[in-house]
């Protein structure tokens, strides 16, 4: 089955979907965000198909998300290293990782076993997001969509 591209789309969110929107890339990305950065350890953690991975990388790459970079000449190893473009991902994924947190475990009270902290206190966080022109947290009820002139 085929499924429906969005990369060439007019839409940021439909493009977004495209890179995203499958089973594997998100935790791949989760990995290279916990800092695991080697083909095999990051096999290990998912235990995800060397050839899936391999798929999932490759696009990454492509995107600019990743750069692949050799660390060890005899055998070739490289490891995948966040860009810029990359690093940025991870407003998306804190926003898919607190609206994962707040409705997709309604059975077990306090949400997923897992937690987002801050570095230095150890103390949980929460994402939100913000109009980075006002600073006010943005909403349904105050935001809309519109086509660019």
């Amino acid at each position: 089955m085929r499924r429906t591209r969005f990369d060439q789309g007019h839409c940021p969110l439909g493009r977004t979907t495209d890179l995203l929107g499958d089973w594997w890339t998100p935790m791949v990305l989760r990995q290279l965000f916990v800092g695991q950065k080697r083909f095999d350890e990051i096999t290990e953690s998912l235990d995800i198909s060397r050839a899936v991975l391999s798929s999932r990388l490759k696009r990454l790459e492509a995107e600019g998300i990743v750069v692949r970079e050799q660390y060890e000449e005899r055998p070739p190893r490289f490891e995948y290293l966040l860009t810029d473009k990359g690093v940025a991902l991870w407003d998306v994924a804190a926003a898919m990782w607190q609206f994962g947190d707040d409705w997709m475990f309604d059975a077990r009270p306090g949400g997923a076993q897992v937690e987002l902290t801050d570095k230095r206190t150890g103390e949980p966080v929460k994402p939100m997001m913000i109009d980075a022109n006002t600073g006010k947290p943005l909403d349904l009820a105050s935001t809309r969509v519109r086509l660019r002139k």
